[in-house]
């Protein structure tokens, strides 16, 4: 299999059409073609339902369109790394966390790198736990930002000064919204918009339900969400209260939001993780000094 067919497959796929595709390409349609059936053929699958003006992929042409655009986004990456490989410091660094204020201070850091290296280039990746950790052992990532709990079990990490203060985003005529603090009694009769992590059961220790106690199966849970952005529009629309960490969520007074902390208090501390034994390139290895002197931690 050629990386070389893998990106006509691609281009296919993003297109939806044979004759975009080998116009986008500058390639004949028979040659674009006569390449896709013999990728059909190696593969022992059919990719693509064919019509007289558009091209739908099959289910397996789902799965080879995800691991194929794998492939060449670590193809990009290994060209980037070696091309790097020069006397001035520069290439790409890759930054996978979910929404948290900590990323502040991984701004801080760039930021200084910045003046001593001007040539790198930084790619933010925005997921969950499940989503970075996936994408850091598959090396489409050089280092990943999880907060606690997570399973660090694979990675070398540093602790990341601070903590997320978790709460609940609602609007500001809610009933609600009165209250300085929510305990968990408030939230037994309301509709709940929660992060995935939050109702996250396959933790060794999951924070929130601790911090619920016995009726968190109780909880009558509307949406779960990855982001919090989306899930501020469902508050803003009045389908739920939103629980959340603070300060990703615009609650300013030009907003029509508000945060209320949980009752006790409830933190979770953040990590920035990489891979065991992972081989840097010069770029990366030049961020992972610039944090263990930020923040000056202990490497576990």
């Amino acid at each position: 299999m050629e990386l070389r067919v893998l990106r006509y497959f691609l281009t296919v796929a993003r297109e939806g059409s044979m004759t975009a595709a080998a116009d986008f390409l500058h390639v004949t349609q028979p040659t674009l073609s006569r390449q896709l059936k013999d990728l059909e053929q190696e593969l022992g699958k059919k990719l693509f339902n064919r019509s007289s003006h558009s091209i739908i992929l099959t289910d397996e042409g789902m799965l080879l369109r995800k691991r194929a655009e794998e492939i060449v986004d670590m193809v990009n990456k290994l060209d980037t790394e070696f091309s790097s490989m020069e006397e001035t410091i520069g290439g790409d660094i890759y930054i996978g966390g979910g929404e948290t204020d900590a990323m502040r201070q991984i701004a801080r850091v760039v930021k200084e790198l910045q003046l001593r290296y001007p040539n790198i280039r930084y790619h933010l990746f925005s997921g969950n736990e499940d989503d970075v950790t996936e994408r850091l052992d598959k090396g489409l990532l050089d280092f990943g930002i999880l907060i606690q709990p997570a399973d660090l079990s694979k990675y070398n990490y540093i602790d990341i000064p601070g903590k997320d203060v978790w709460g609940v985003v609602m609007r500001k005529d809610s009933p609600l919204a009165f209250k300085d603090t929510i305990q968990a009694v408030d939230l037994l009769s309301v509709p709940l918009i929660c992060s995935r992590q939050a109702m996250k059961q396959t933790f060794s220790k999951n924070e929130f339900a601790d911090w619920f106690g016995e009726d968190f199966d109780k909880l009558t849970v509307v949406i779960t969400y990855n982001l919090a952005y989306n899930a501020a529009i469902m508050v803003e629309e009045g389908i739920g209260y939103a629980v959340t960490i603070d300060k990703i969520v615009n609650t300013s007074s030009e907003s029509n939001l508000c945060f209320r902390p949980l009752e006790p208090r409830l933190e979770s501390g953040l990590n920035i993780v990489w891979k065991k034994h992972q081989v840097f390139s010069t770029a990366a290895n030049a961020f992972l000094k610039a944090i263990q002197e930020k923040f000056s931690n202990s490497l576990s």
